[in-house]
């Protein structure tokens, strides 16, 4: 979902657009009077970096509660989750986080729960699947931000010049992949299962077949026989007679197949918002669907699209509850989160604030992402572990496609891997 360009950080720190944007977010305690915010950057550059938009933020919120302030640490998102972490290990935790991930500080106790700092109405206008991910034991920790839903993007013009239809099955995904390879495509389906994003890829697919990582107990099921299914036809229909292109799955990474799409090397791709906003913008022509379905699935009820969303997290601190909970209000009316996500192509994780969102209301395709976006099914986030085992899967499930792999055997792998860290938990 979220930008991580190649060089991001190198040319963000260049113009000095990393670290903090006003000074002394690393002090201990709360002083009630300063909110201490640690956020990632979505830009890609100085044009777009998020500093504006904070810079606006604090401004404005300052200016509606005289005497507050705000503190906004801005870092990398390869750096975000680690910096938090190293701040509550050494009891510098900020007031309020945005990153990927929430409950293992959740699991320690370090949160305030949403009803603790949030307006009863603020609490209740999460997005139904949002609000399920950022939940545990019952108690919402996990406040989204901003998320996005996957779909199935294809060329148009590489599709009319193949003949080919766009694909509602997993077979007809196939027929059309080998008709764009007829005509030459780099990519007819390109399935970035490399280890940037291998888990977001994988999580669609095995939606698609009536899979996904865990079972309806909540209990990790990588292993399932739906699952082995899913990577099995994918190594024997896709990887096999090369219609996934040059790269091998394992070795692609999202950016890179993203890329080769804006490029027109690539005939279809699961993508986001975002990436469908860039390629408007070069001028291309370009399709959208829900992921296909299993062929045993089709004529019944659609399973769930992927979604992914980022999370606020609210720390404790002796003095700071009132203060965090008028910031975080503030942060979730609509003009606010609308600002931030228009200007990253990006979805609000409120129910108003997706009826009020301009791109939503002029841009149809917006409007499919939002419509996926509220049956979505999201990683586990709320499982503890969840860091360290979706770390497992984006090096290792790109292993499953290799065309002299077992799918089973690297899928039981993996799993062992997942009891023996949540064993260690």
């Amino acid at each position: 979902m979220r930008p991580r360009l190649p060089g991001l950080a190198a040319s963000l720190a260049a113009f000095g657009l990393l670290g903090s944007l006003v000074t002394g977010c690393g002090t201990e305690g709360s002083s009630g009077t300063t909110v201490r915010l640690v956020v990632p950057e979505y830009g890609d550059g100085p044009a777009t970096s998020s500093k504006a938009y904070w810079d606006k933020l604090a401004a404005a919120f300052t200016a509606a509660h005289p005497g507050k302030t705000v503190e906004v640490t801005l870092l990398p998102w390869a750096d975000v989750d680690r910096e938090v972490t190293r701040m509550v290990d050494e009891d510098r935790a900020p007031d309020v986080a945005l990153m990927g991930a929430y409950s293992d500080f959740a699991a320690q106790g370090r949160l305030y729960s949403a009803d603790e700092v949030l307006s009863i109405r603020a609490e209740a206008n999460f997005l139904a699947p949002l609000k399920e991910a950022g939940t545990v034991d019952y108690t919402l920790y996990g406040l989204p931000f901003v998320a996005s839903s996957r779909l199935l993007f294809y060329n148009k013009d590489l599709f009319h010049k193949a003949g080919a239809e766009p694909p509602r099955t997993w077979s007809e995904l196939k027929t059309a992949a080998k008709a764009l390879k007829r005509e030459g495509v780099s990519y007819p389906y390109a399935l970035p299962l490399g280890p940037e994003e291998a888990h977001a890829e994988a999580l669609i697919w095995e939606l698609s077949n009536g899979g996904g990582y865990t079972d309806n107990t909540g209990a990790y099921s990588i292993a399932s026989a739906q699952n082995t299914q899913t990577f099995r036809w994918i190594r024997d229909n896709l990887v096999a007679p090369g219609l996934t292109g040059p790269v091998a799955p394992a070795r692609l990474n999202r950016q890179d197949a993203f890329a080769a799409f804006l490029r027109g090397e690539v005939g279809m791709v699961n993508g986001y918002p975002s990436l469908l906003h860039q390629a408007e913008a070069k001028g291309m022509k370009v399709g959208t669907l829900t992921m296909p379905v299993a062929d045993a699935l089709r004529g019944k009820e659609a399973p769930p699209s992927a979604g992914v969303a980022d999370w606020m997290m609210a720390f404790k601190h002796d003095g700071n509850r009132e203060l965090v909970g008028s910031f975080l209000d503030f942060v979730y009316e609509d003009k606010n989160l609308n600002e931030f996500a228009g200007r990253y192509h990006l979805l609000p994780s409120t129910v108003s604030a997706t009826q009020t969102s301009r791109d939503a209301a002029s841009d149809p395709d917006a409007e499919q992402f939002l419509t996926a976006l509220r049956t979505a099914s999201l990683y586990p986030v709320n499982d503890p572990s969840w860091l360290s085992v979706s770390d497992t899967i984006k090096r290792n499930i790109g292993k499953a496609v290799d065309p002299a792999a077992d799918p089973k055997q690297v899928l039981e792998g993996i799993a062992q891997k997942v009891r023996d860290t949540t064993q260690e938990d």
